[in-house]
Formats: C-alpha cells, structure tokens, sequence
C-alpha cells in the first residue's frame, strides 16, 4: 500500500515538471557576428549582423567560394539599447549575442560620445569582453555587408579577424573594447580607436571591381573626448612602440631610390621622462631586429642598419608632432611622465588640457640589428 501511494505522489510529482518547453534550437536562432552604431538627429541607429552559421562552418562539402548571405538588421531610438531591442520585433527568430566579434562605431556617434556604448557592452551579459572596436566614416551598412576574398564569411574579414593582417603587414594595431575602456580610465585618458573603410580599387573579381576592407588611421580620445583623426602614414612611426609588432617593411634611404627593402620586427623600447630645471623632456630609446626582404644595390649591412636607424627615428619624431598639432598623445608618453613624476603631471594638467610640446621629446636613440640577409649572404662591410 505504501509503495502504491509512494508511486502515485512521484508520478504526480512528474506531472509539474516543465520539461525542456524552454529549450531553444540552436539551429533556429539568430547569432550577431557584429554590430554597427550611429547617431543621427538626436537618435541611436543601430544595425546588426546576423549570418547563417550552416552557410559558414567548415565540413567535407564546404564549397570554397561560395557566396554567403549577410542580413544586417537595423533599430532606432532614444538609447543604445532601445536602438538594438527594437530590432527583436521583427527578428523573426530569437536573437543571440554570445559570439560577436566586432563593434563599428560612425564618426558622429564617437564626437556624441561613446559612454552609453561602453556601459551597453560591458553591462550585457550575453556580449564577450574581447569584442574589437572601430570607427569610422563610410556607410556603416557597406562595412556589415562587405566580403572577404574569395567570398569567405565576414569572419574572414579584417573587421573580425584584423590579426591575421597585422601579422604579415603590423601598422595599426587591433584592439579591443575593454582595453579602450581601460585606457580611458587611466589618468592620462588617452585611447587610441582603429578607424576602418572600404578600399575600392585594390582587388578585382576577374574584371569586376571588388571592395574590401582597410584600416586607414585611428581616433583619438582624450578623456572620453574625441580629439580626431590620423591617416596611417600620419602614424607610421607608433609602429615602433607596439611590443606586439610582429613585421613591418621599410625602403630605405629616406626621400630617395630605395637600395633596399627591410623587414623589422620584435622592438624594445624604454621611454624615459625626466625634469630638469622644472621642465618636463623625454628620451627614447628603440631596438628592433631586422632582415632583409629586398636588395636592389649592394650595400654594407653596418650601412642598412644605418639607414633604417635613421627612418625610423624620423618616422617617431615626425609621428609625435601630428600628435601635438591634433592635442594628441599618440606615442603614450603622458602615461609614463605621470608614473614617474605624478606630482609634476598634476601640476602640468591644471594649467593646461593638453600638456605636451613640440621640444619635450628631446632625444630618439634607435638601434636595429640585422638578423639573416634571407636566403642570400650579405657584405657586412
């Protein structure tokens, strides 16, 4: 009798379960890659987008070079996140946000300000830390909707994938959200912002024209505020001072017929504030290793050494005055000033909203070793 009524009480017990009604096919939802934001006539536009994952994994029967649909859905209003969950309406499908990869700020969002994009990426549970952040100036739906070579997926692309880049050819460096957010944190506040286009006119699909993505430059932040924008021959010599360069092609001389083309890779830089006489210099010091990719006139490694010394000490210099000129601190020197000499740092920003000069960075010591002359030997003297 026991085990009757124990029976009848488990399986009643049974019946309040709720099962798996909550469950949601993974093949049925709709999964962000990356978002675009503007703001435009007192309002936030945002435009999201979404791809058939079935289209992009990999299998035995990928067809490589096959076109894959991109659908970019957009929302409005008076707040980031009213913007984005206005597009829930008409979704069809729920919306996931766990594999974004990319964040793609306009021109005008970033002189708004960025505060309600910050607090949205970092509050969301669903969206990841290490999300990439760009600016830029082009139609944000053209950069959503833009493809890779060979018709790979958006994930292929240099918005989503930039490293891939930047390991063969390193200028501007990829960064992601939570590190700007960090750097804006800082004292200091200055933030560099990768600014990202659409170049027209270097790829063709058999005689077609075919478009693909570039970075062009960076914005700059100083204190939450937007202060413009550099080309990237503008910043040329920050290169120098990214521990995480991995290769980066010079020709040397400078300003005449190249001799020679060399690779340089793996810096180490020391920056060295100092105060003397109550006023704020600093020195630099910058070693980089080297090959050679290309000689055109035969010439003594000690002198290509030399030479590329000497182009990248100019590249540094010239690099740090456009910084000045736009009140900009594009080398970071600030930062280590403050860390050094917080007193003075203190005293420099009260009396100024930008407290660096043309005549502080007093001296730029480089030296680069050269490592192989490639598969050729190389006169050393």
């Amino acid at each position: 009798m026991k085990r009757t009524v124990l029976s009848i009480v488990c399986c009643a017990l049974l019946l309040l379960l709720p099962g798996c009604w909550n469950s949601k096919d993974i093949q049925n939802m709709a999964y962000v890659t990356a978002i675009g934001l503007d703001y435009v006539d007192g309002k936030y536009k945002s435009y999201i987008q979404v791809l058939n994952f079935s289209n992009v994994a990999q299998s035995q029967n990928a067809q490589v070079g096959k076109v894959v649909p991109i659908w970019i859905g957009t929302g409005e209003g008076k707040t980031v996140t009213e913007s984005l969950t206005s597009i829930y309406s008409t979704a069809q499908r729920r919306v996931f946000w766990g594999h974004m990869k990319a964040v793609v700020c306009s021109e005008r969002l970033l002189k708004h300000g960025m505060d309600q994009v910050f607090d949205m990426l970092n509050r969301f549970r669903e969206i990841r830390y290490n999300v990439l952040l760009y600016g830029t100036r082009d139609p944000i739906q053209d950069i959503l909707t833009e493809k890779s070579i060979l018709n790979f997926s958006p994930l292929e692309s240099v918005l989503e994938s930039p490293q891939q880049i930047y390991t063969q050819r390193s200028f501007i460096l990829p960064i992601y959200e939570f590190k700007i957010l960090a750097q804006l944190r800082e004292p200091s506040g200055t933030a560099i912002l990768p600014s990202l286009t659409i170049d027209y006119k270097d790829w063709y699909e058999d005689k077609k024209d075919h478009p693909m993505h570039r970075v062009s430059g960076a914005y700059f932040f100083d204190n939450r505020e937007l202060r413009g924008w550099l080309s990237e021959d503008d910043l040329r010599g920050t290169r120098w001072i990214q521990r995480q360069l991995e290769r980066s092609p010079v020709n040397i001389p400078i300003g005449q017929t190249p001799v020679a083309t060399l690779i340089l890779m793996k810096p180490h830089f020391v920056v060295e504030p100092k105060l003397e006489n109550d006023k704020i210099h600093f020195n630099i010091r910058i070693g980089l290793k080297s090959y050679v990719d290309l000689l055109i006139k035969d010439t003594p490694e000690s002198t290509l050494e030399k030479m590329a010394a000497e182009l990248v000490k100019k590249e540094v210099i010239e690099s740090y005055k456009k910084g000045v000129a736009l009140k900009s601190d594009v080398l970071m020197l600030e930062d280590k000033l403050y860390r050094k000499y917080p007193g003075k740092w203190r005293e420099l920003s009260k009396q100024s909203d930008f407290i660096l000069t043309e005549d502080m960075l007093k001296n730029v010591d480089v030296t680069i070793t050269m490592v192989n002359s490639g598969k050729y030997k190389q006169r050393v003297h």
